[in-house]
Order: C-alpha cells, then structure tokens, then sequence
C-alpha cells in the first residue's frame, strides 16, 4: 500500500504565505486553509495513495527543548491571520476523513519519521510532502520525500529519493544528520561547530563518513590545523547539534495502516466549507447540503414533471405563470435567442422546456409583455438582449439573482445560482438529468430551482442593509441600458485603424534601425533576455534587478534608466507604439462585426468599487495620455446622418469628497466657482492665487486627486519628483487647509475598523478584512481604500444613475438617439444630427441632476463626428 504522510505546519506555512490573504465576509482568513486544501488535492492527484495522513506540531516543549533551552529561540510568531486558520484547517481534515496525528513531547518531523520506518517496515511505500529539509534524511529504499519550495518566486517541488540525493549531496540520506550537526542551523537556533558552514560540512561528511567517526580519530584524520582546532573546540555544540537534528522515529502515535483510514462526515464537511465560503471546493467535491428545502412529495411531483416536461404544453403554463404573479425563471442563451427555458413554483413543480417545444417563442414573450407578472432571473442582462433582438419591450417587475448576490458582497469570485445557495445555506431537492435531455436544459433547470430558493433571501439581506434603492433604482433598470449599448455597438472607420496601423508599423521599423544602429548589430528587441544582455553587459548600463532567466528589462527598469544612453528613450517609446498596434489597431480589427461597429461588453458584477468594467475589447482602455494614442479616438465615428455627444463629469471625485466631508473651504471653491487645483496650490504653498505657477498648480492637482485615493507621502513623492519630506509637508498643508477632509478621513477609518466595511451614499458597502490583519502593511492598504472607496463608489452610483435616466429620457420621448459608452465618467450618445441639440440638453441635465449634492454637479458637453472631436 501507498501512504501519502503530510507535514501540516510546513504545508500550511507555506500555502498561508503563497496565497494573498483570503476572508469570508465575516472576515475569517481563509487563504492558508484553501492553500492547504489545493496541495492536498494535487498531491492526492499525484500520488494515488490508498492513505493519507497529516502530522502538526503542538504547542508544548518537545524534548528537543528540554535538551537544549535555546532550541528555535528568536523565531518569529505564527503571525494572527494563519494562527485562526490552524483549529478550522484541523476540523475539516477530521470532517474530511482524513487521519490528524499530533503527539505531546514531539515534532511533526518525527511523527513523519515515525509513520515512514513502520510502513517500511510492513513493506509499504511511503511519500512524505513537507517543506522543511530536514525529513531528507528519512529517505531510503521505500520513502520518498516531495520537497516544496520556491524558485524564481514560484512555488516548486522536487521529489527526493537516494539516488536524487546522492545526486545533490553526493552522501547517503542517513548522513545529512551528520552535515546538520556540524553546520548547524540558523532558522531552528542549532548552533553546529562556530566557522562551519554547509559546504566545509558535506566535504567533511564526504570524506569521514560521521561526527562520531571524526571525533574518535580525529588526531590521525587529514584535517587542516584552522579546522581541526574549529573541531575541537565545537565538540559539544556538534553532538547536541546531531541530538537535535535527528528525527526521533519512535514517537507512541498510531502506526495500524488499517487505523490510519477514517470516513468522511459530509454533512459537517458541507457546513464547514460553506462557513469558508469555499463554494469551488463543495462543487469539486460534489457535496450537498444535508437538509433539503422541499419535501419528499414535492420532490416527486418536480421529478415527474421534469421527466414530462419536453410535451408539456406552453399555453397551459402561461396560464399558471398568470395565476402564480410571479415567475421564477433562467435560460440558457444561444447567442441572442433562448435555446431552453425552466420555471420553478412554490409547490415543487419544476418544468423546463428546450426552444424546439411548440409555442416556446409565443411564450416567452407573453410572459416578457405581462406587467402583472414578475419575473425573478439570473442575469437579466442576457434577457433583455434577447427583448432587444425580438423587439419585445418588457413591462412586468423583474428581480435578478446575481446584481443582488453581487450587491451584497461584491469582492465573490462568482454569483452562479448554485454557489448563492451554498452561500446562503439554501440546500437544493435532487435533481436527476438522467431524461434523455440535453445538457443545458437540464442546467437551465437548475439554475431556475436555484433562483427559486434564494431570491427571497436575498431581498430580506438588502432590506436589512438598506440597499433596495441600490438594487432597484441603479443596478436593475442598468442592466437594460447596457444591454442595450451592447446591442447598438460604437461605429468604426476600419479602412482608418488599418492605415493608422500601418503607420505605426513604418514608425516601429524606423524606431528598429535606429535602436540596431545604438548597439551596432540585429537582436530580438521584444526578447527581455537578449534586450537585458544587450543593454547591461553591451553597453554596461547599470542594473540592480536580475530575474530567474537574466535581466529584468521592464519598465520600471527602463523608466530609472532614462538619461543614461539614448537608446532608453527609444526602447520607451517603441513600446508604447508597440503595445498600441498589436493591442489596439491589430486587436480592433479582429472585433469589428459585420455590421461595421464594435460591440464591447459591460460588465455589471466585476468590481469592487461598483464601477462598470468593459472586455471584448475593452474600450475603456483606449489610450488617452499620449497623443499617438488619443489618434484612435478618430476612427470612432458616428455612423452617416449622426453626430457624437460626449459628456464628462469635471472633478466628480473631488466634489463628492467635498460634500461627504462636508469641508466648507472645498465647498465655498466649487459654488463659487474656483479653480479648486489652483486654490489648493496657493494654500499648500503659502502663495496668493496670482502668484501660482502651473508647476505648483500640477502638483496641487496631484496632492488633490492623491488624497482621494488615500496616497502617502512616499507615493506623491515618486508621482511629482519631490522628496518624501516635501511630499508630507504638501500633505500635512493640504489637511490643515481642508480641516473637514481631516475629520472625514479619521471618521471614515475609525468606522471601517468598528464595522468592518464602508458605504457610499447609496449604501454600496465594500467589506475591508484587511483591516483585522496583524500585518501592518495589509492594514494601511485597508485604511486607504476606506478613505477612497466612499468616493469612488459614490462616483460610480452616480454615472450609473445618469445611464439610467438618460436611457430613459431619450427613449420616452421618442428620440432615436442612444447612449453607446461609458468610460468612467464620461458618457457617449450617438445621435442623428436633427436630435443634437435635444439630446446635447437631456444629456447635460440628467448627468448633472443625477444627485443632489451639497455642490452641483457639471458635466462639459461636446459634439463631433468622432469620439476625438467630441472629446479631443
């Protein structure tokens, strides 16, 4: 048999450290644990072992510090984040059925030891995982040891045998004790013979067999006289150093390979990885909740109308849709039609219907056109692209499973119906797909049981956390709107993307010779290797930074190199130019559809902050800093009779700064009507208005929009070239000049500490677990997106509700014009030329009355043919 032995501290320790910090809502850290779990599941993979079993450390002395009291004296802590994860990591190996051994007096080390010579010793192969070295010496003929490091900042295992570590020592396993003992080792405190290091100690080793054999000869050995007396005088430390280091293979734990097996408790296991919110892992492992929601009668009557549901009959179930009020529906999408439909009721009864059933189309959008009906979906973004390719303009109420999943705890990795429910501890009826039915059908089906489950519980948790407003005033009604974008797509001038690419192509190949000409011979300039020995061996340039293959070459490098040889400022800019062809020109051209425009998709549940996001391409990222890049902004035109409105929030972020913070100075700037950046200048530097210069103006503008995001000194010093102590006077200055931003930023902080997370205005919460960690690093990232998030949330609450009043506005009265972007704060509407003026005006006034703040909004308006005039 095969028994798979772990070293839980090592393992733990280093899947804590290999994983950016996890936390359930609760704030319980989680990322050791799911760490843990993810290399027990590989090595399980690997391995095929018909045992496994794990080893911990205790708390109390072992006898190694009774041996010696400077044993692991100076090591540093468990750190609090990990020491929480250690009892829960322990509860799921139990409920997991796999075997804990711990043993008072010993290490983990020697419980390995002890578990590897009794399966040697039944003739049993044993594979040891662990971290730490020092089980290297219990490989033999029937151990094996996979050591877990990190190369290049990689995690990385190496599987030791004797033959592997005859190959790297070039002595016996046994004989890594005798190295240890002379050495010594620093992270466990063993002190080894004082000027002997590792190398001195394998030669030693090598050429003497043992520490016993070099202190019983050692007036006869052939030993240097400096060595010999470092010997001599390190006697003692040497063999209480090999006392130390010798794994103790008799520790009083259970070896029976038959007691080593345990079975798992999938009920408690379920409820444990629901509490970690480890909602992949109960998928991976296929569990389910251990009560279910419907009774056994209902389940049977949701079997058999599953089992009949492919003749089920359409006009039947508009009438019972009619008579519930309410329909608990999803589908499956096959481009812009439904390819299956399912609904589940309150009684159990679940149908689902493939596109082919008779009536289904018919159905779908009476259901869709009955105001009196309320529709209760995932993803209704998807459905009302179905509305707007058939046409069909939905009238009834409509809830959506994932924008309230997502509302409630934006940081999830995913809103699938399924993982809600293991979510919210709502445990699904049996569903058997065993029909004969097609896949996603019978996917569709659950997806609509799923939906059915947790709606409810959903609306009661946004009651609870005042978010209705939130849910039905902003992120439901915008899921139309950007359906809607989706649908009528940007127009494009592609004959002009592709000759500005060729241009950029002639500019590369210029930029090609005269980097060539720089060096005096051809290399491989996108080759970070060759470009790295290129600039720091053949033209000696200054390098501090070497990665696992050479040089590191990126921009950072590049960036402090600048001044040093011409050829950085060429490498800079032919970057750039090369990131904007084969990203942009050549990227775009591949998206075009065939109606000539780009349909970009909007992401509603991607960001923390609220902030809609944009793939497929995104055109939220087209280049705006540099002019190469504005010059794409040309071939995005409106197609032929139409002009674009672009319209851009001024200062958003700083006006809802000033409100929330209520900073009368802030203030008093907007509403009357102040350059706020010149005004800062003038007060940070101690300088009338008139005497400002547009140096210090830009770094006020710096200083102003730092703060919104939580900057540091450090930070504002690198972004305006100033030293960190003049960096912190412009700060401190700033704060003293805005006493009421002051006072937001300490209220803000002290209320994300006692609550745990913040709020916009409209109660969009983000929950800060950083906050709670040891680490004082992770704290001060958790203080400054407190400070921040109010306000760029907020700021992303408010272009959503000018979508969505927009929308409206022009769709009620009747224009053809439609909002076709958004880009952070800044809104585009393709409209035809006879409209520009109307539409010019709805979308400055819903733009600006968005929100009542305590400052007035302003938004610049602007017209052109392409998104560069309108926008410039």
């Amino acid at each position: 048999m095969k028994l798979l032995v772990l070293d839980g501290n090592s393992i733990l320790n280093r899947a804590f450290y290999g994983i950016r910090l996890l936390t359930t809502k609760d704030g319980l850290f989680t990322n050791g644990i799911y760490g843990f779990l993810s290399i027990l599941t590989k090595l399980k993979e690997d391995v095929k072992p018909d045992v496994t079993v794990v080893a911990f450390d205790l708390a109390a002395p072992t006898f190694r510090h009774k041996a010696y009291d400077g044993y692991k004296a100076g090591r540093k802590g468990m750190p609090d984040e990990l020491r929480m994860q250690m009892p829960i990591l322990k509860e799921l190996l139990d409920k997991m059925g796999i075997v804990r051994l711990e043993a008072e007096g010993f290490e983990a080390d020697d419980i390995l030891g002890t578990e590897a010579l009794a399966a040697v010793v039944r003739g049993d192969e044993c594979v040891i995982a662990t971290g730490d070295r020092d089980s290297l010496q219990l490989v033999n003929s029937g151990v094996t040891v996979l050591l877990a490091s990190t190369k290049g900042g990689r995690p990385d295992t190496t599987i030791y045998d004797t033959a592997k570590i005859k190959e790297v020592y070039g002595i016996e396993p046994k004989q890594l004790i005798e190295v240890k003992a002379l050495m010594g080792d620093t992270s466990d405190n063993i002190p080894g013979v004082a000027g002997i290091g590792e190398k001195t100690a394998l030669d030693l080793i090598v050429k003497f067999d043992s520490v016993k054999n070099i202190y019983d000869n050692l007036e006869t050995l052939d030993i240097k006289p400096n060595l010999k007396i470092k010997l001599v005088e390190g006697k003692q430390d040497a063999e209480l150093s090999r006392e130390l280091v010798e794994i103790n293979c008799e520790v009083p734990v259970e070896t029976q390979i038959e007691k080593l097996k345990a079975q798992p408790e999938n009920a408690g296991l379920y409820r444990l990885l629901a509490r970690l919110e480890f909602f992949s892992v109960i998928e991976k492992m296929g569990l389910r909740a251990p009560t279910a929601v419907l009774q056994e009668q209902a389940m049977e009557s949701q079997l058999q109308r599953f089992e009949a549901m492919a003749v089920y009959k359409t006009d039947k179930l508009l009438e019972r849709l009619k008579s519930e009020e309410r329909a608990d529906f999803c589908a499956v999408y096959d481009g812009a039609n439904i390819a299956a439909a399912a609904f589940a009721f309150d009684d159990g009864i679940l149908i689902a219907l493939p596109e082919k059933t008779a009536g289904f189309d018919a159905l779908i959008k009476a259901l869709l056109i009955d105001e009196c009906i309320e529709i209760r979906t995932h993803d209704i973004k998807k459905l009302y692209a179905y509305c707007t390719s058939k046409s069909i303009e939905p009238c009834g109420k409509a809830f959506d499973t994932m924008l309230a999943g997502y509302i409630l705890n934006p940081s999830a990795a995913s809103y699938e119906p399924t993982r809600l429910c293991d979510e919210l501890k709502v445990s699904l009826p049996l569903i058997d797909i065993g029909f004969g039915l097609m896949e996603d059908v019978a996917a569709c089906a659950k997806n609509a049981l799923a939906v059915r489950f947790i709606a409810d519980a959903l609306l009661k948790q946004m009651r609870v956390n005042g978010q209705e407003k939130l849910f039905y005033e902003v992120e439901l009604p915008l899921s139309k709107v950007l359906a809607s974008m989706e649908a009528i797509g940007f127009n494009v001038d592609s004959a002009g993307i592709s000759a500005y690419g060729e241009k950029l192509q002639a500019r590369l190949e210029e930029m090609k010779k005269d980097i060539f000409e720089q060096t005096g011979f051809e290399f491989n300039i996108n080759s970070p290797k060759q470009l790295g020995e290129v600039l720091f061996e053949k033209l000696g340039l200054p390098t501090s930074k070497r990665t696992k293959t050479g040089y590191s070459t990126n921009a950072e490098v590049l960036e402090s190199l600048r001044g040093h040889h011409p050829i950085i400022e060429i490498l800079l800019e032919y970057r750039k130019l090369s990131k904007l062809k084969s990203t942009y020109t050549d990227g775009l051209l591949k998206v075009i559809a065939p109606d000539g425009r780009i349909h970009s998709n909007f992401n509603q549940v991607e960001t923390r902050t609220g902030r809609i996001s944009s793939t497929e391409p995104n055109l939220q990222n087209i280049p705006v800093r540099s002019e190469a890049g504005r010059e794409l902004r040309r071939f995005f035109i409106a197609r032929e009779g139409s002009v674009l409105i672009d319209a851009d929030y001024s200062q958003i972020e700083l006006r809802i700064l000033a409100h929330i913070a209520n900073d009368e100075a802030m203030i008093n700037a907007f509403n009357t009507h102040v350059d706020i950046h010149t005004l800062t200048a003038s007060q940070v530097f101690n300088m009338p208005v008139q005497f400002v210069t547009p140096l210090m103006r830009s770094r006020a503008k710096a200083v102003n929009f730092g703060i919104v995001y939580g900057i540091g000194a450090f930070s504002l010093s690198q972004d305006i070239s100033v030293s960190v102590k003049e960096a912190d006077s412009y700060i401190k200055n700033y704060l003293d000049t805005f006493s009421g931003v002051r006072s937001y930023m300490e209220q803000v902080i002290k209320q994300a500490y006692e609550a745990g997370y913040v709020e916009t205005l409209l109660g969009r919460r983000r929950m800060l677990p950083e906050l709670a960690s040891s680490n004082k690093n992770l704290r001060n990232f958790g203080e400054r997106v407190a400070r921040n998030t109010p306000i760029q949330g907020t700021a992303a609450d408010i272009i959503k509700i000018a979508m969505v009043k927009v929308y409206d506005r022009l769709m009620s009265e009747g224009l053809k014009a439609r909002l076709i972007l958004q880009v952070h704060d800044e809104l585009i509407v393709e409209a035809p030329e006879d409209e520009t003026e109307r539409a010019s005006k709805i979308l400055h006034e819903e733009m600006e009355n968005a929100m009542q703040l305590s400052i007035k909004l302003e938004a610049d308006v602007h017209c052109g043919r392409s998104w560069y005039d309108a926008k410039g």
